[in-house]
């Protein structure tokens, strides 16, 4: 029975590895995407791998041309920029390796002893920050110095040689050939921390119109506000990748890759983190209030409706912002009004003037339920006060333009 339930597992993850290949190859043949990208750096980095091959062993006429494929495959990064750093940082520990091999075994005169001689001190140097992931070439290098008996020092040029030679092959074959520049996972993690904290608000709205509002439904929405911190750092981490991937790339260069670089600004970052610290705040808040012997008094049922209403209006917000945040400035260019000035809600954005009314509407009512409450005691306002404080935030960020719009007012 182990066997039989053993055999089982194995055949279902075999089925679902297959089944993940599958949809990846889809996607790939389907259109641009992180699929699409990722064969075009394989197949770039094993062109770069022949080409180099075809240099060093066929042109150079190099019988062991080993060092220049190598150093050619491993180079082809995701960023140009990525590259050029790995590359020096590869060429600088290639060289430290050979020359210390080389060194140990001119002392020693023994390969074993060279071996004991040179990789604890290549080992402790690989974890040198300068090295960054490159420094365990340095004890690699000695290891096939010693292991092929090339330690003179023609050989040791030879070899050094022959990494600069892959290493300049393969930093130009991913600057020349579609140049990696990642635009698009910005604008991917922008749009799916919008919606996700729209679907967080809607969650929580649900909750409190249907009367469930407990300990259970509290720590599933914390769960939530904690995923959508999670896509906070994914958007951060893809900010990065798009800095880092513009450097030292031309504008024909980056015009190859055929992808949009009006990539939405980093204040939208800022604002959508913004946004995610007050859905954070909101669900520790309902999360503390749900607890009975922590929190006061909780709000009425009719103040509860009218609040899980203003969340819903505040999620379709946010998905609105999704929206605009996944077109192109051409495309929001056509929803733009005739004096110039873009609609509040984006383009198919739900959050039109009706609905923006209704939203005023609500927050007018809980202001004056508050003060209701605020006759019974403080105890019966804490809660309700927290809530209708993270429901302000929510729509400062959410909706600037109704904000600037009561400013001038």
């Amino acid at each position: 029975m182990r066997e039989a339930s053993w055999g089982r597992r194995l055949t279902e993850a075999v089925r679902r590895e297959a089944s993940g290949v599958g949809r990846a190859a889809r996607a790939a043949c389907g259109g641009p995407g992180r699929e699409r990208d990722l064969v075009v750096q394989s197949l770039k980095a094993a062109g770069a791998a022949l080409l180099a091959w075809l240099v060093a062993g066929s042109w150079l006429g190099d019988p062991m041309a080993l060092m220049a494929p190598w150093a050619a495959l491993v180079l082809v990064q995701a960023t140009v920029y990525g590259s050029l750093r790995q590359a020096a940082q590869q060429w600088t520990a290639i060289c430290a390796g050979t020359l210390c091999a080389s060194a140990a075994q001119a002392v020693t005169a023994d390969t074993l002893g060279a071996l004991t001689l040179s990789l604890p001190v290549l080992m402790l140097l690989a974890n040198w920050p300068r090295f960054g992931d490159q420094g365990v070439y340095a004890a690699t290098t000695a290891v096939f110095t010693l292991a092929s008996g090339a330690v003179s020092a023609p050989a040791v040029g030879h070899r050094v040689g022959q990494a600069a030679l892959g290493a300049v092959i393969g930093v130009t074959v991913n600057a020349l050939v579609l140049p990696p520049v990642h635009l698009r996972d910005v604008r991917e993690n922008l749009v799916a921390l919008a919606r996700e904290a729209g679907a967080v608000l809607d969650a929580v709205a649900g909750g409190l119109r249907d009367g469930g509002w407990d300990t259970g439904a509290a720590a599933e929405w914390t769960r939530a506000a904690a995923r959508l911190e999670r896509r906070r750092e994914g958007l951060r981490s893809a900010r990065g990748w798009s800095r880092e991937s513009l450097r030292l790339t031309s504008g024909p260069l980056r015009a190859l890759h055929r992808l949009p670089l009006d990539v939405p600004p980093e204040t939208e970052d800022a604002r959508w983190g913004r946004v995610t610290d007050h859905v954070v705040a909101l669900t520790r808040t309902l999360a503390v209030a749900a607890d009975g012997e922590r929190a006061p008094a909780p709000p009425g049922t009719a103040a509860l409706r009218t609040y899980a209403r203003l969340l819903e209006l505040l999620g379709d917000a946010c998905r609105a912002g999704a929206e605009r945040s996944a077109t192109t400035g051409a495309e929001r260019a056509a929803t733009t009004g005739a004096d110039g000035a873009e609609e509040t809600a984006g383009p198919a954005g739900p959050v039109g003037p009706a609905a923006l009314e209704e939203l005023d509407e609500l927050r007018l009512r809980l202001q004056d339920g508050l003060r209701d409450q605020a006759t019974r005691g403080a105890a019966h306002t804490a809660v309700l006060g927290a809530l209708l404080l993270q429901a302000e935030n929510l729509r400062a960020e959410v909706l600037p333009a109704a904000r600037e719009a009561e400013r001038s007012r």
